[in-house]
């Protein structure tokens, strides 16, 4: 491997540092509350069930749109939607550069919203759609005029989804879909949700899991409510579905492989999260040198106590150590394809993670005070991080997916239960 930055990928942070100076710089300027202690108050419709509210909305696709025309937003989705095929390590490496400005509508990270796209869906797709099925949703999705749902995740399994109770029964000319759905992230502004039922099979077994295609507003489909989180807005929606008639056309991908469609879609996110994490927690590092090199206490700079030191050394030496398995873990991926490399995708994002919470605790605690108000990024950081501990895998299952592949256990069938001694 080579462990130089290629020149055009260097060339190409230069060219987003300009851009985003020069065009979305002054798209926060216009509306300050939007990014500085007041932006949990000011980006929530609280009248609306906290979602996001319409202004805030329109101001990032004000972004995506700038974004879109100056080329940047499209560069990793396919070339069959403008777009370009950039490797993983080069969106690694551009995903730490965003994230390490700080926040900003950038690199939005609470609604995925970046000037260099984070679009999964796209490549789902792209990958298993129908032609009707591109032909309606591919362009817009690309374009980020459109924002597509995801309905794995149910109120009694998350992790374990292939317990899901979602289903899906073939009637004459399609199929009638009953269940449940939570936290289905953007379901407010959705055209469509990528929704997954059992259609077959057994509970425990990928095989017989669809994948459907939900339009908005299709009866039956509808949203009791959403779930007010730690980091505000929100987007994670309940969704139920009653009885909900879907025609042939709905089915994404194979019947009964629809898990196809959800592990391209969180792995190349795990990816590009644990990118992200990384990059977050270098800005808190960065800040907290800073600021120890300026705050005096006992008549010395704060930088000079080894109580200080060490806790910023330990948090630079893990970034370190971060930084480079991911580049070479995304290099791998672009050598063996999207899915391959799964556990090493698992250790990056798990450890990235961790490292985001940490460094922005850590933060929190070298600006003392200050560090814990709202007019310091530190806190807004914690919490929207603090929630990728959870999403795409939890900790613990990106562990499960790294001893599966230590112990050789991946892909083997259970054991059957012993039998129970009759009465």
């Amino acid at each position: 491997m080579e462990w130089s930055i290629p020149e055009e990928t260097q060339q190409l942070l230069v060219d987003l540092d300009e851009f985003i100076e020069r065009e979305i710089k002054p798209l926060e300027a216009a509306d300050p509350d939007l990014f500085d202690h007041r932006r949990e108050f000011a980006r929530t419709d609280l009248e609306r069930d906290g979602i996001p509210t319409k202004r805030w909305r329109q101001k990032m696709l004000d972004a995506r749109r700038l974004a879109d025309a100056a080329g940047f937003y499209r560069m990793p989705l396919p070339a069959s939607v403008g777009g370009q095929e950039t490797s993983n390590l080069t969106m690694a490496i551009v995903r730490e550069h965003l994230a390490k400005r700080g926040p900003g509508l950038h690199a939005e990270l609470s609604h995925e919203a970046s000037v260099v796209a984070n679009a999964p869906l796209v490549l789902v797709l792209d990958s298993y759609g129908t032609q009707e099925q591109k032909d309606q949703y591919l362009e817009p999705l690309a374009a980020g005029e459109i924002e597509m749902a995801f309905g794995l995740t149910e109120p009694g399994h998350g992790s374990d989804a292939t317990y899901l109770e979602t289903t899906a029964r073939k009637v004459e000319g399609g199929w009638v879909l009953n269940g449940a759905k939570r936290w289905n992230s953007v379901v407010d502004v959705a055209a469509a949700n990528l929704v997954f039922a059992r259609t077959g099979g057994e509970a425990g077994k990928a095989e017989g899991i669809t994948a459907f295609l939900v339009p908005k507003d299709t009866p039956g489909y509808t949203i009791p409510y959403y779930h007010w989180t730690f980091n505000m807005p929100t987007d994670h929606g309940e969704t139920h579905f009653d009885d909900v008639r879907l025609p042939d056309s709905a089915v994404v991908g194979e019947v009964g492989r629809g898990l196809d469609c959800a592990q391209l879609f969180v792995h190349e996110n795990r990816i590009r999260q644990a990118a992200s994490s990384l990059g977050a927690a270098q800005f808190c590092i960065d800040e907290s040198v800073k600021y120890a090199k300026e705050r005096v206490i006992f008549g010395t700079p704060l930088a000079e106590h080894q109580g200080v030191q060490w806790q910023l050394v330990e948090l630079q030496t893990e970034a370190e150590l971060v930084r480079n398995t991911v580049y070479k873990t995304a290099w791998m991926m672009d050598q063996g394809g999207r899915t391959s490399v799964s556990d090493l995708v698992s250790m990056v994002n798990f450890r990235g993670n961790n490292l985001a919470c940490a460094a922005a605790d850590r933060a929190m605690q070298v600006h003392g005070g200050v560090g814990y108000s709202r007019h310091k990024p530190f806190e807004h950081i914690y919490r929207h991080h603090r929630r990728y501990r959870i999403t795409e895998g939890s900790d613990e299952l990106q562990k499960r997916r790294i001893a599966g592949k230590l112990f050789g256990l991946s892909g083997k069938p259970k054991a059957a239960p012993a039998p129970v001694a009759a009465d």
